[in-house]
């Protein structure tokens, strides 16, 4: 039998004007609003997305609810670490956010919050006040990940 079940997730290492620490897809999509991209990074963008599309469910199609901020102001979304076909491609979201000066880390946990939605490979979670330690896998994006 296979271990405990654990979560990972990549946001921004800053909150927003909101209050909330973006994942790393909505801050690349940031740096697409925002004109930032390259041509080359614009159309690995548009093909990374593409494929994200159609490799996983949208929890906001299954339930519009879940993102929508009047109810769950802070949800967040983390991959569950047996989706290993939709982590492998994570690092070029991460190098091109490298490349741009984004700031992000990585959090993993067993218990990432209280679920509101969950399919095969993802849940999104209300995080509460969870408290935050070192991971022991070292510095990610010369930041300490994180484990909740």
């Amino acid at each position: 039998m296979d271990g405990p079940l654990e979560f990972v997730r990549y946001q921004a290492t800053q909150l927003n004007t909101r209050g909330i620490y973006i994942g790393i897809f909505g801050l690349a999509n940031g740096l697409v609003r925002n004109g930032k991209l390259s041509d080359g990074d614009y159309q690995w963008w548009q093909n990374a997305n593409a494929w994200y599309d159609v490799a996983y469910p949208d929890p906001n199609v299954v339930d519009p609810t879940v993102y929508d901020r009047t109810h769950n102001l802070h949800s967040q979304a983390w991959f569950k670490t047996s989706a290993v076909h939709l982590l492998d491609r994570i690092p070029g979201y991460l190098n091109l956010l490298n490349r741009y000066g984004v700031q992000w880390e990585e959090l993993r946990s067993p218990n990432p919050g209280h679920v509101l939605y969950e399919d095969d490979v993802q849940v999104v979670v209300d995080p509460g006040h969870l408290v935050v330690i070192p991971h022991e896998e070292g510095p990610i994006n010369g930041r300490p990940s994180l484990q909740r």
